[in-house]
């Protein structure tokens, strides 16, 4: 959705070293904002944000216009089922909605045979790998590890409106999954225990509110009671008026 970062711009290597074309699209949409979400004031910087293709050498990059992509009389979109309910969709109902039918849409348009997708928005991740298999699109969906600060700070668009203050207390969310990780390879295989140890790290004086932390079967998103396989630690957060989400993929033998 535009305001480039480091995170955008591996992405962009990755499709790089992999495809003969590359393209990125840059589009913030409004079919995925809430009414009273940042629509209006989410950072756009597109002079930057083209220099920023131009300097890890895009083909292409397609800018499409919200009265192009959903003109006069606009009435279809997409849904995925379960996945879409829980965590991020409980406290956001239209989000994923918006996304997976944008995300059609532009599948649609530029018939990509990859798509890079980033970690850091690993639902997202797993609802886009589950529309292009249902809808039997022909794309192949890479996920690409999450960009971080030397601190483990996830890097996101929306870091622009935080304060030092707030970001240090945003980055108590990566700590908590980073201790969650720690109890998990120490051998702790109860769902709640490693949660309540998460929590703890949240509660100790952050000022901030929490959303959910939780941990699921890495495909499906299941909230597991006993740990085993691939696993997703999931987390959100609110700090101030800026919330923040992050997740960690334990991998169980």
């Amino acid at each position: 959705m535009g305001a480039l970062h480091a995170g955008h711009r591996a992405l962009i290597r990755r499709a790089r070293r992999t495809c003969g074309t590359v393209v990125v699209s840059i589009f913030v949409n409004p079919l995925q904002f809430g009414p009273a979400e940042d629509y209006r004031r989410y950072p756009r910087d597109l002079s930057r944000d083209l220099a920023c293709c131009r300097e890890e050498n895009a083909d292409l990059v397609f800018l499409p216009k919200a009265d192009i992509l959903y003109p006069r009389g606009f009435q279809t979109t997409v849904a995925v089922g379960m996945l879409s309910q829980r965590w991020e969709g409980e406290h956001r109902p239209t989000h994923f909605e918006g996304v997976t039918t944008v995300v059609t849409k532009l599948l649609n348009l530029v018939r990509p045979d990859r798509a890079f997708l980033g970690q850091k928005d690993y639902q997202q991740y797993c609802l886009i790998r589950q529309l292009v298999k249902d809808l039997d699109l022909d794309s192949r969906i890479t996920l690409c590890p999450t960009v971080r600060d030397a601190d483990g700070f996830a890097l996101s668009s929306r870091n622009r409106y935080v304060t030092k203050t707030e970001r240090q207390q945003a980055l108590a969310l990566y700590q908590a999954l980073s201790t969650g990780k720690e109890a998990i390879a120490r051998g702790t295989r109860r769902a709640d225990s490693v949660e309540k140890k998460m929590a703890r790290v949240l509660d100790a004086g952050h000022g901030l509110t929490v959303d959910y932390l939780a941990c699921c079967d890495a495909r499906t998103l299941e909230p597991l009671a006993r740990l085993r396989g691939t696993v997703v630690l999931l987390g959100a957060i609110r700090v101030g008026g800026v919330r923040f989400i992050d997740n960690l993929i334990v991998r169980i033998r």
